[in-house]
C-alpha cells in the first residue's frame, strides 16, 4: 500500500543506475593486498582504542581500581568500532569537513528562516508531498549517515527508501530540494569519503 501511495505523490528528477555496493578489494583479481589491509587495520585499532581510553579518562578519571574495567570497556568499543566501521583506505579532508559543516550551517539557517515564514503566514504556501531523491550513494553506512545529516535541516524529512531512491517529505515540493540534496550529498562525499 505504501509503494502505490509514494509512487502516486512523489516527484523523480533524474535517474542514475543502481549504484554499485562498497568493496573492500583492489586489484586486477579482486584480491586484498593482505600486507595493506593488515598493517591499516592495527593503526586503526590502536587510534581508536587511543580514543577510546581518553574517552575513560575524561569520563571515569585515572583510579588504579579501574584499569580492569577501562581494559575491557576500551577493548570492548574497539572491537565493535571496527565491526561496525571497517578501516578504510580513504582519508577524511579537514578543509572538506570545515565546507560540509559551513554548508549545513548555512542550510540549516535558510531553512529554519523560511519554515517559520510560512510557519507565519496568514496564507501558509505549503506544498507538502514526497520527493524522491536518486541517490548515489550505497546502501549501508553511508545511506544511513546521508539520511541523518539531511534529517536534521529543517523543511524535509526522510521518510523511507525505494529501491535506490530515498524519499523525503517536504513541505513545498516546488523547492530546490532534489538540487540541495544532491550539493549535500556531494560535500558530505568530499568530507567524509575523499571519493
Amino acid at each position: 500500500m505504501h509503494k502505490a501511495w509514494f509512487s502516486k505523490h512523489r516527484r523523480t528528477a533524474r535517474t542514475n543506475p543502481p549504484p554499485a555496493e562498497d568493496s573492500d578489494v583492489s586489484g586486477p583479481s579482486g584480491k586484498r593486498d593482505a600486507r595493506t589491509g593488515v598493517g591499516a587495520s592495527w593503526r586503526s585499532a590502536a587510534s581508536r582504542a587511543a580514543w577510546f581510553l581518553c574517552l575513560w579518562l575524561v569520563l571515569a578519571g585515572t583510579s588504579v581500581d579501574d584499569i580492569p574495567a577501562a581494559t575491557i570497556a576500551v577493548a570492548t568499543a574497539t572491537w565493535t568500532s571496527l565491526r561496525l566501521l571497517e578501516p578504510g583506505t580513504s582519508r577524511r579532508s579537514p578543509r572538506a569537513i570545515l565546507r560540509l559543516a559551513l554548508l549545513f550551517l548555512y542550510q540549516s539557517i535558510v531553512a529554519g528562516v523560511d519554515v517559520a515564514r510560512r510557519a507565519l503566514d496568514p496564507g501558509l504556501p505549503l506544498r507538502p508531498g514526497f520527493v524522491a531523491y536518486p541517490t548515489r550513494l550505497p546502501r549501508g553506512l553511508r545511506r544511513n549517515v546521508f539520511a541523518t545529516l539531511t534529517s536534521l535541516l529543517p523543511g524535509t524529512v526522510p521518510a523511507g527508501e525505494e529501491e535506490a531512491q530515498l524519499l523525503y517529505h517536504c513541505l513545498d515540493v516546488d523547492q530546490p530540494v532534489i538540487a540541495e540534496l544532491d550539493q549535500e550529498e556531494a560535500a558530505l562525499v568530499r568530507a567524509l569519503y575523499n571519493d
